[in-house]
């Protein structure tokens, strides 16, 4: 899809199939065809960056001065709390124009059309429309972070308070069932590494921006006017922030993921301990079993009248006094 915003309106590609408007300033190409790109390149001068050019991971390809402006890239995350993912997102920055390539929809954009369509705010030009952009990502990723430090909160409560029972009604020292804790702390360990995995798209998304921002402060003095020194510096003191408060949900999921671990170890241990009170408390029993079940000519007990209820009595109490001792002892 190609959308044009200039100082008329924004035009849809079907009016602009015959040619652009030469006073577009802003081109938005969402997941462009050839034909666009083609139309673009042909209107403007300026060389539209494949999707493949736009996935380099290299600074020097993300960070390049072109002939008459700046061409920058950045992975960019979906903010799809089902299913995020990194896709790329490219500018390509004139004193004049704005190009922008993207393969999924943006909340950051959408802002900025409406903001430019309602008139608010100074005149376009594209540097401001770039500094609109960069404020209203530096934004979306302050709010993607805000949830996942609320998610990361309330994952906190689950993992420290595992061991109480969700019964209605239960008494705190209500322990859940083997089968049922197994179960749960394996949805606990896979929601951590959900929120690690997406943690670390964010902070993909924000490197990005935090290379793009001072690249392009740098180099667009001489283009950019108004208070966009001021609004580059806070941009960037924006995203160190937001680096700083990511580096903490990191070390945070790093947290909970060792909590996690540490209680899975100790079910493996309880697991461990009971099956070494089974073992212990069958052993007794065995050797009397064992004793009275050997082939000698003389046992007494053999001739006695109480001699089998004897023996019973004899392993249950062999089997009892371990299972009282361990009990006393609290091993189970």
């Amino acid at each position: 899809m190609l959308s044009l915003h200039g100082p008329e309106s924004a035009v849809e590609h079907a009016a602009a199939r015959a040619g652009l408007p030469p006073d577009a300033i802003w081109i938005d190409l969402t997941d462009p065809s050839a034909d666009e790109a083609a139309l673009v390149e042909e209107t403007t001068g300026l060389r539209v960056p494949s999707r493949q050019a736009l996935s380099e991971v290299e600074s020097s390809s993300r960070l390049r001065r072109i002939r008459n402006g700046l061409s920058l890239s950045t992975p960019m995350i979906t903010f799809d709390r089902a299913d995020s993912v990194l896709k790329p997102l490219g500018f390509v920055l004139t004193k004049d124009r704005i190009v922008t390539v993207r393969f999924h929809e943006l909340r950051a954009f959408a802002e900025v059309k409406a903001r430019l369509a309602d008139g608010d705010g100074p005149a376009a030009s594209s540097t401001e429309i770039f500094i609109l952009l960069m404020e209203e990502l530096v934004d979306s990723l302050a709010d993607a972070l805000e949830e996942m430090g609320a998610d990361l909160d309330a994952l906190s409560t689950r993992v420290f308070d595992f061991d109480t029972s969700a019964r209605p009604g239960a008494r705190p020292d209500d322990r859940k069932a083997p089968r049922r804790r197994d179960i749960a702390l394996r949805r606990i360990l896979r929601s951590i590494g959900r929120r690690g995995k997406a943690l670390g798209k964010l902070r993909a998304s924000l490197l990005g921006l935090q290379r793009i921002v001072p690249f392009v402060a740098a180099e667009c003095g001489s283009f950019a006017a108004g208070d966009a020194d001021a609004r580059f510096e806070t941009l960037q003191r924006d995203i160190a922030s937001l680096d700083e408060f990511e580096t903490r949900l990191t070390e945070n999921v790093q947290f909970l993921l060792d909590a996690t671990l540490g209680l899975i170890n100790m079910e493996q241990n309880n697991t461990f301990r009971i099956l070494t009170v089974v073992s212990v408390v069958g052993i007794p029993p065995t050797l009397i079993a064992s004793m009275y079940g050997m082939n000698f000519k003389h046992m007494p007990e053999l001739d006695w009248i109480y001699g089998y209820p004897y023996g019973l009595a004899l392993i249950a109490a062999s089997a009892l006094v371990p299972m009282v001792y361990f009990k006393v002892k609290g091993w189970f």
